[in-house]
């Protein structure tokens, strides 16, 4: 009886995730997503590879704009850095802290938790590339590769899309472009904003850009593994 009655009055959990919604990563894209993964970090490793080193534009970069102080006039210098402002520390903590409030009000816990690991970690693999990779742009101290810039903005749309799809009851089709459509509106608006400031070469952008692509599903998935453990033991 005694350890019955001590069942009974103990407090329920603080938290229940699955009380608050269900997985970040959706099942219908799970092994797409794990396949644009890999072949994202393999993309992040080959740039990296090409243009270790490297104090100049490569060839693919002249394709597209050799970044300079006067890239582009008013008023879209304006639109470029009200972007980047987006990727600075004030301007992404601002954005995180919003989404994330957003995810709580709703009760989406695994949401805010994944919105604040997918990008923390699209922007800390951006700064241990970097020293490694090596290159620079306007002097020695500017290490440019990857863009961490676009990846943290890269990692928000895609976090905000997976839970778009996840909610929606979208099917692979619909949640593939979905998600899709999100990290290409998001890469292509930072990296406009990083070259046309020439903060970056478009090649940086790029490397950003596939890296919030190789981190993020990954992100969701070890969520998702360590909410449903979380679960099971308290079952």
């Amino acid at each position: 009886m005694a350890a019955q009655r001590s069942d009974e009055e103990a407090p329920p959990p603080l938290v229940r995730w699955s009380a608050f919604d269900g997985p970040v990563l959706p099942s219908a894209l799970r092994a797409w997503l794990g396949v644009v993964s890999v072949l994202a970090a393999l993309g992040v490793l080959a740039l990296g590879v090409l243009y270790a080193g490297h104090s100049e534009p490569g060839r693919v970069d002249r394709w597209f704009v050799e970044p300079t102080a006067d890239s582009v006039g008013q008023p879209w210098r304006r639109a470029a850095l009200a972007t980047d402002f987006l990727g600075e520390p004030a301007g992404a903590a601002a954005l995180a802290v919003a989404i994330v409030a957003g995810c709580l009000l709703l009760r989406w816990l695994r949401a805010a938790v994944l919105v604040v690991v997918g990008g923390a970690v699209a922007v800390a693999a951006t700064m241990l590339l970097k020293p490694l990779v090596g290159r620079t742009i306007h002097g020695e101290g500017n290490l440019s590769y990857p863009s961490g810039h676009t990846a943290f903005l890269t990692a928000l749309a895609l976090a905000v899309a997976l839970l778009a799809a996840g909610r929606l009851g979208l099917g692979r089709v619909a949640a593939t472009l979905l998600v899709l459509a999100a990290a290409l509106a998001a890469g292509a608006a930072m990296g406009w904003a990083q070259v046309a400031l020439s903060a970056h070469y478009p090649t940086d952008v790029l490397g950003g850009w596939c890296t919030a692509l190789a981190v993020v599903p990954a992100s969701a998935w070890l969520v998702d593994r360590v909410a449903d453990s979380l679960e099971d033991k308290r079952r």
